[in-house]
């Protein structure tokens, strides 16, 4: 199987997408501020998901990287967030369609993390 495979996998990818879509309308001051850190933390999420996964003949290396994931992705959530409250971001639908996704896939990552947990047991 490959982590193009798993769900969270799939999921970041669509939000990464989206994500740095969403950014190219934001206001040229924002391009290079929160619209840069959104970006990266975002992509952040998608590639600790790749790199656990490709340590995951190592479990606790597995764990680590999801915890880095999972912690990426709520830093990506509050850049959301500050981009939406300074009004930088105004498209109140695209708001609310990424900060759901987000928090799905956090819950997400979460679950997949616990059964990781287990399975070291």
């Amino acid at each position: 199987m490959s982590y193009k495979k798993l769900n969270i996998w799939k999921l970041s990818r669509s939000i990464v997408i989206d994500i740095h879509k969403m950014t190219l309308e934001l206001p040229k001051f924002e391009l290079y501020e929160v619209g840069s850190q959104i970006r990266r933390s975002s992509k952040s999420v998608k590639s600790n998901i790749v790199e656990g996964y490709g340590r995951k003949k190592y479990v606790a290396d597995h764990i680590r990287f999801m915890v880095y994931a999972l912690s990426s992705n709520d830093e990506t959530i509050d850049h959301l967030e500050t981009l939406f409250e300074t009004n930088s971001l105004k498209d109140e639908q695209l708001y609310n369609d990424l900060h759901l996704r987000l928090q799905k896939l956090g819950i997400k990552i979460n679950n997949f993390l616990k059964s990781l947990e287990k399975s070291k047991k």
